[in-house]
């Protein structure tokens, strides 16, 4: 019996030491990317504090309410800690409410009550925040899907006060004294439907000594009142000198009654915050898990998990759980409570690149269940989702929603009708919404009948032409895949289009008028007018669908590889055209010093892997492993510009894998070059693929031969389906490129001129 015990004990042991060895949630810094700022951004975040793609989130709050940067790693005081759903600083938040503890006084106003603190004493973990302000007061949260659980010490003998603060616009706070609770409502956000409210409930587990209401417009409070309801009205209490309080809080937009029940569910066994943190910790460190990485340096770990975990907050669940374990949700689309799933707050022209690529691998069923979700918003609202916030605000160009589906049902996720997908983007590409210009199609009239949008008459219009090019092969994609004749013929005429904005004579895409005629004072460094966040060198590669086509137009692969090289060896310069100034996007090439690669920005984010389609792959492996090496890190830091709902981040995790969605809707990933010696990927069907590559090193960045499950293989991409399978792809690297491989038509990736 002895010797029973201790074997158990051993393996007992055994697997605490495993458990150690894949905790992934070390590596992770959630303050990466913070120290940003409206002239110059390392990223646009905040230090979230959530579970993979969870309804809310939670974060340390350094800017006033309603400013977009909620969160900047060079300020040194905090007014609150928030719940937060905001995409990035340029997008407006909704559903925040805050908490604030402090001591001595009771001061509600938000920029008195700041505390100082040190980032020596703060802890930024998915699973985990911590911070200790100056003046003693701890505060953790963990968080829970659609809650979180919250602790603040006060320091002894010192008064204990927590301010509840409504955010801006409409809310309302009710105080159960006796309860130890408090419940309420939020209004603050845009695009709602009238009468939104997200409703959130509290559970203290200390008894509250005194309370009241206040409003934040003028700061006036109200003793012993439980009740308040309007402008940025508020709650504070009091609890016992030097307490110790756990909180517990959960929301739900669809009732007081499903926040009761969101909080009971996901926290109600909780008896404290360590168990709420590791539970967490197992979510994450599953989710994370689901690439293992090794070789490598711990800072190349810590850069690879922190984007990661970026990647994989974006798009948010908005739905939730009903008394039966049904999913449901209040549909921001139309205001009304629906069955199924629903999911919000990404970009679509940021996230088709390489986010929503990403989760089609490692997320199949919660990506199938995303596509039915963009129909049921089709009809809720009469439009595709092209930029929700939750609800649909059609922002920057194009119609890529045509893209998830076309991409999905390539990779055989086939959730939804592709009918209805194709009827809804054929709506999207005939009509323009009331919103933004990604709502709907700005100028499509003239894209249809000249095959290109005229400028000056569209701001933009080389940007879009680009784009609805693509869109239309990705709806001709599905319509072939789907044996839909109609619809390849309708989208078949206008997927070449990008021929049109072509100038052979600069060997550019450029701005072209009405009439047909170029834009006058072409210069490729000079900023917007026809572009959109960026100039013709980097639109000129928008041509996802058809690199063979561009190398074409160009005279052949020297033309098209000499150019690429230029990219990188071009000053970087900039004229700022019709922004009248330096934006963000500039600063931040001008900053990275690669010619006119502005890997900040989406548009030039797949240019490095082009170098497979014309006979120079070697150049896409140095490229990729420059780009990730120099660009990216796990600091506040750590990337070169906005990090956009994931795509950023999604943009290096495939990139470490050593491949690339070039061309979502073809189900193919092109190569680059991986960034660790060996890299395990588990998939939803608990298949395992597996890439080897020994002899990789900061040095050996070129692939010199490869084998796929012991064949040799000289293709410069691979397949979806190749990668489901599970198997072995095996790389040997090198420090001197391999000018003959990959060489043969066979081996380059799609195109359509192909």
């Amino acid at each position: 019996m002895k010797l029973k015990t201790t074997i158990f004990a051993l393996l007992l042991l055994g697997r605490t030491a495993s458990g150690q060895q894949t905790d992934l949630v070390k590596y992770v810094n959630t303050l990466q990317g913070t120290n940003s700022k409206h002239e110059l951004t390392r990223g646009n975040t905040y230090p979230t504090t959530a579970l993979p793609f969870g309804m809310h989130t939670w974060t340390p709050q350094t800017g006033k309410n309603g400013d977009g940067w909620k969160y900047q790693y060079f300020l040194d005081k905090i007014r609150g800690f928030q719940q937060a759903h905001q995409c990035s600083s340029w997008t407006r938040d909704y559903a925040v409410f805050s908490f604030m503890p402090m001591i001595d006084n009771l001061v509600v106003d938000e920029n008195k009550r700041e505390a100082k603190f040190s980032h020596a004493n703060e802890i930024g973990k998915p699973n985990y925040y911590k911070v200790t302000f100056d003046n003693q007061i701890t505060t953790e949260i963990s968080p829970s899907e659609r809650g979180a659980h919250l602790r603040f010490s006060y320091p002894s003998g010192k008064k204990s006060f927590l301010v509840l603060d409504g955010y801006t616009r409409t809310s309302g706070v009710k105080i159960y004294p006796k309860e130890g609770k408090i419940t309420g409502w939020v209004s603050n956000g845009q695009g709602f439907k009238q009468d939104w409210k997200s409703y959130f409930v509290v559970q203290f587990d200390q008894p509250i000594k005194s309370y009241g209401t206040w409003e934040n417009r003028d700061n006036t409070i109200k003793a012993d009142s439980t009740t308040a309801e309007g402008r940025g009205k508020g709650a504070y209490i009091e609890f016992k000198a030097g307490a110790k309080v756990q909180v517990k809080t959960a929301s739900s937009y669809i009732s007081l009654e499903q926040a009761e029940l969101n909080l009971k569910r996901e926290l109600g066994s909780d008896k404290n915050l360590e168990q709420t943190k590791a539970k967490a910790a197992a979510i994450w460190n599953k989710s994370l898990g689901k690439i293992l990485v090794e070789g490598g340096t711990e800072a190349d770990k810590a850069t690879f998990y922190s984007c990661f975990f970026r990647a994989s907050l974006f798009s948010r669940k908005f739905y939730e759980l009903d008394k039966d374990g049904k999913p449901y949700y209040f549909s921001p689309y139309d205001g009304k409570v629906h069955p199924g799933h629903m999911f919000t707050d990404t970009g679509f022209w940021d996230t088709f690149r390489a986010q929503f690529p990403l989760n089609s691998l490692l997320h199949e069923e919660m990506h199938g269940q995303y596509m039915q979700a963009m129909l049921d918003a089709y009809k809720q609202c009469g439009w595709l989702p092209s930029w929700s916030f939750p609800s649909e605000a059609g922002s920057m160009i194009g119609n890529h929603a045509i893209s998830l589906f076309a991409d999905a049902w390539a990779k055989g996720i086939k959730t939804f009708d592709p009918k209805e997908a194709l009827e809804a983007y054929l709506h999207e590409a005939t009509n323009k919404g009331p919103w933004g210009p990604a709502n709907g199609r700005d100028g499509w009239r003239e894209y249809f009948h000249l095959g290109y949008v005229p400028y000056p008459k569209y701001r933009e219009s080389t940007a879009k032409t680009l784009e609805y090019a693509y869109d239309d092969f990705c709806g001709y994609q599905l319509a072939k895949m789907t044996g839909n004749q109609f619809y390849m013929d309708v989208f078949g005429r206008q997927m070449y289009n990008y021929k049109n904005v072509y100038d052979p004579s600069t060997r550019f895409m450029r701005g072209r008028d009405i009439d047909g005629s170029w834009t006058k004072n072409f210069d490729p460094i000079e900023w917007g007018g026809p572009f959109t966040e960026g100039n013709a060198w980097h639109y000129h590669w928008s041509v996802f669908q058809d690199t063979k086509g561009l190398i074409n137009l160009m005279g052949g692969e020297n033309n098209f590889t000499a150019k690429l090289d230029s990219v990188f060896s071009e000053p970087n310069k900039v004229k700022v055209g019709t922004y009248g100034g330096m934006i963000h996007e500039m600063t931040e090439m001008v900053m990275a010093n690669m010619g006119q690669y502005a890997h900040g920005n989406q548009p030039i984010q797949h240019m490095v892997y082009l170098y497979n389609y014309a006979n120079q792959p070697w150049k896409s492996q140095y490229h990729a492993r420059n780009v990730m090496s120099k660009l990216y890190d796990a600091t506040e830091n750590g990337y070169p510009g906005d990090e956009d709902q994931g795509q950023t981040s999604s943009w290096y995790v495939l990139s470490a894998l050593g491949f690339y969605s070039v061309t979502p809707g073809t189900a193919e990933y092109v190569f680059g070059s991986p960034a660790f010696k060996k890299i395990t990927i588990t998939l939803e069907n608990n298949k395992k693929f597996v890439i080897e590559a020994a002899d990789n090193s900061p040095e050996n960045v070129y692939i010199s031969n490869a084998t796929l499950n012991g064949q040799t293989y000289t293709k410069n991409f691979i397949t979806h389906q190749d990668l489901i399978k599970g198997g072995t792809l095996k790389f040997q690297m090198s420090n001197k490129p391999n000018t003959q491989r990959g060489l043969a038509t066979e081996d380059k990736p799609f195109s359509l001129s192909k």
